[in-house]
């Protein structure tokens, strides 16, 4: 149901400068360092942020200078917003090929043409169900309406930009001194595997108690103890997602690494064999056990949490799915003519006859992966299918919940499974199978995160009145900026820092490459999988918030866990001081906006010197070594402290929204 008194900020009949050179250049800019620190970002903890209020703060304070019209850092900020989501989708996938064994390297060609070809088809599909989804006032789209209001306020000079910008300067300093490819002054964390005190035999008995078996050694107990990192990024991320889902993610890292890695240490007996094998070093043998036997019961549990996600959407999935296909319908029996300027998209024809255009390629790279015809089709079948009916599911969803929560990681899983499950019907099997089920995943996901994440810039600029097709050509432009950059910044990460690895794990990519290599090769280690499977149905009995949170906790490092609770802490503290000061929604707008931007910046700060260190490490320019100090990580945590909670809280105090009733929000 459309709003018929809604009134956009700048009038329909009103003639404003939109599209310009600085606009596009700079959403350009934005889009590929915005995808390449969220591509780093997602590897580290498996999560990416949404870009949209970052981009719209840089876009204000960029063009404003230059005398930028509203609607110009719109189209910037919609431009560039879109690498992030293009990131998102990427890296829960493309990684995979090199995680399976498929690819030795990234494939520039195949990765870029995966990302190009997902994100300009999630550009076009999310076009058919736009008007319906922006024009409905049953869809609350949070994170749009905030993000419009922001935009609005700067616009009186209540822009807070500089709070962002020295943020990310702290938050790339941070990097440069805890970072192996900077001037490592400080060691970000410590770790190291305990004996527990006291000898241990296990014996078994039968049902009267009579003693069966005697284990002949006794068995000496060990714990692996690893401190919180001291690291900027996952900090903020803690801080964003809030204290409630970073103690969820830290519950999983506690149930991984200081449950069950003592019980997999214990019931493994004598390992000094298997140390000997490690240089006598019980810390790298722990953590090599660990990447073998738990991460497999943790992409168990994520398997089962991604389906259990999808389950508790299921209404909204289904309105999405129906929703969809009958705006298609509408939208094919020619409809109204859109006349005015803020209802105008790019025409029907151009969508369709470029979403056809955009198969044919997907055949020829399908059928190069397959070297068989019949699976290419088969394959691109499932991904124009999938894609279409997750691209308006993500749009739907995106308008619920917001872009930062939009589930795609469960979304791709599901069209993994459909298209590994056809390559077996098949009879394709082996590396060529693999590689055709990670590419339909891969376009999808693609599809996905680009779709909720335009629809969610598109609301914006529908709230601000933007006209629909400019900002559609600027998704487009910035969708096909990052997708020809990205590649080269997941390159240059796995060659210096390996992903797959402890500083990189990937998650989510982790996940699709066990599932493909399992059910295409038959390469899995079933029970662990299957024991990870039933600990996510226990979670789910006991009535846990999000499984899937738990599930990739398990599978991040602790260091990370810890870090990102850490950051849930800071955030819990701020809102419990500024709760006592009894806050007007205003007030609490100003803490939340102040607290997004200073977490963004640190997120992005880091990010982006991690690639330009990175870079160096490629160059080979070697940085002097130091002093390598891990009590040093304590000054760290002290200042992300005090950045986090003083800041916010003090720009909450002079702006004397204090002791106020709670008011509504007019747009």
């Amino acid at each position: 149901m459309s709003d018929q008194s809604f009134k956009p900020y700048v009038p329909p009949d009103q003639s404003m400068k939109e599209i310009s050179f600085k606009a596009i250049l700079l959403g350009i800019i934005m889009a590929i360092i915005l995808g390449a620190a969220n591509a780093y970002l997602g590897l580290l903890v498996g999560m990416t942020v949404a870009a949209t209020f970052p981009a719209a703060v840089i876009a204000m304070a960029v063009l404003r200078p230059l005398k930028g019209t509203i609607l110009e850092e719109n189209l910037a900020r919609t431009t560039g917003a879109v690498g992030e989501a293009l990131a998102a989708g990427a890296i829960f996938t493309i990684p995979a090929f090199l995680m399976t064994g498929v690819w030795q390297k990234f494939d520039l060609l195949k990765s870029s043409l995966l990302m190009l070809v997902g994100g300009i088809l999630g550009v076009f599909l999310i076009i058919l169900v736009r008007r319906t989804l922006v024009e409905d006032a049953e869809l609350p789209f949070p994170e749009s309406v905030a993000c419009a209001e922001m935009v609005k306020t700067g616009q009186k000079g209540g822009a807070n930009a500089a709070y962002m910008f020295w943020a990310m300067g702290l938050g790339g300093l941070i990097e440069f001194f805890t970072s192996d490819n900077g001037i490592r002054v400080i060691d970000p964390y410590v770790r190291a595997v305990f004996k527990i005190p006291g000898l241990s035999r296990i014996s078994y008995l039968d049902g009267d108690n009579n003693l069966v078996y005697k284990t002949p050694e006794a068995i000496k107990g060990r714990m692996f103890i690893e401190s919180p990192a001291a690291n900027a990024a996952m900090t903020g991320v803690g801080y964003i997602i809030g204290p409630k889902l970073a103690a969820l993610t830290f519950s999983g890292g506690v149930l991984g690494w200081l449950f069950l890695m003592p019980i997999l240490l214990f019931l493994s007996g004598d390992l000094g064999a298997i140390v000997a094998e490690f240089d006598g070093n019980w810390t790298n043998m722990a953590v090599s056990a660990y990447n073998a036997q738990i991460k497999p019961i943790a992409v168990g549990a994520m398997l089962v949490g991604a389906f259990y996600t999808l389950f508790k959407m299921r209404k909204s999935l289904i309105t999405g799915i129906g929703r969809s296909i009958s705006d298609v319908k509408q939208v094919r029996s020619g409809g109204d003519v859109e006349t005015i300027r803020t209802d105008r998209d790019l025409p029907f024809t151009t969508i369709v006859l470029s979403i056809v255009a955009l198969i044919i390629p997907m055949i020829i790279l399908y059928n190069v992966f397959t070297r068989n015809i019949g699976s290419a089709l088969v394959s691109a079948l499932v991904m124009i299918i999938m894609g279409l009916l997750f691209a308006a599911v993500a749009g739907y969803l995106v308008g619920i919940i917001g872009s930062s929560s939009n589930p795609i990681s469960g979304l791709t899983l599901t069209t993994l499974l459909i298209a590994a499950l056809m390559m077996v019907l098949m009879g394709q099997r082996g590396n060529e199978g693999i590689a055709a089920v990670l590419g339909v995943a891969a376009v999808v996901c693609c599809v996905a995160g680009v779709a909720g994440d335009m629809i969610q810039d598109w609301k914006v600029g529908h709230i601000l009145g933007g006209t629909p097709w400019r900002m559609q050509i600027g998704g487009l432009i910035g969708v096909t900026a990052a997708a020809l950059t990205l590649t080269f910044s997941l390159q240059l990460l796995h060659n210096t820092m390996r992903i797959g690895s402890e500083a990189l794990p990937a998650p989510q990519a982790g996940l699709m490459a066990m599932m493909s290599k399992g059910i295409v090769a038959g390469e899995m280690a079933w029970p662990l999988v299957v024991a990870g499977m039933l600990l996510g149905v226990g979670l789910i009995l006991i009535g846990s918030p999000s499984p899937m949170l738990i599930a990739v906790g398990m599978y991040l490092p602790f260091r990370a866990t810890a870090c990102i609770f850490f950051g849930g802490v800071l955030k819990y503290f701020l809102d419990r001081s500024v709760e006592k000061k009894k806050p007007s929604v205003r007030g609490k707008e100003i803490v939340e906006n102040i607290g997004l931007l200073l977490a963004s910046g640190l997120i992005a700060g880091q990010a982006i010197l991690g690639i330009i260190t990175a870079a160096m490490e490629g160059a080979k320019i070697s940085m002097p070594e130091s002093l390598d100090n891990p009590w040093l990580a304590l000054v760290i945590f002290f200042i992300l402290g005090f950045v986090l909670i003083y800041f916010p809280y003090k720009k909450f105090l002079k702006s004397g929204e204090t002791g106020k009733e709670s008011e509504g929000i007019e747009i």
